[in-house]
């Protein structure tokens, strides 16, 4: 995940998981050679337009381990979920330079459905 999400500082990263946890964050990877070579993080949400859904917040291969298909196994496993427990759809939101994981979402029956805006309050 730090290779994801390089802002995260190690100290605070268990801490931070564990309270996520606690509001519904699910954490699946695939092990390789005594590592996570590739992590998916998701959860629950329902919203008004899209109804029951799986937001996948994170999904990471590390760089050695990338052309593996650990990613395309991990998005399998999430929307298998999400059909076996009658969800409505999985979402998530990629950053715009993101093309190798934009070919794989597109790969694995995603559509392009909006842009996501932030407004930062620091």
């Amino acid at each position: 995940m730090f290779l994801l999400r390089p802002h995260l500082k190690e100290e605070a990263f268990l801490p931070l998981i564990k309270n996520m946890i606690g509001e519904g964050y699910r954490l699946a990877f695939i092990e390789s050679g005594g590592v996570a070579a590739a992590a998916i993080g998701f959860r629950y949400e329902q919203k008004l337009h899209d109804g029951k859904q799986f937001y996948i917040d994170d999904l990471s291969t590390l760089t050695e381990h990338r052309g593996n298909g650990y990613g395309g196994m991990l998005l399998d496993f999430v929307i298998q979920s999400a059909r076996e427990l009658g969800y409505d759809c999985v979402t998530l939101d990629s950053g715009p330079s993101r093309h190798d994981a934009h070919r794989l979402y597109l790969n694995k029956g995603f559509r392009i459905s909006s842009m996501h805006f932030l407004h930062a309050l620091q």
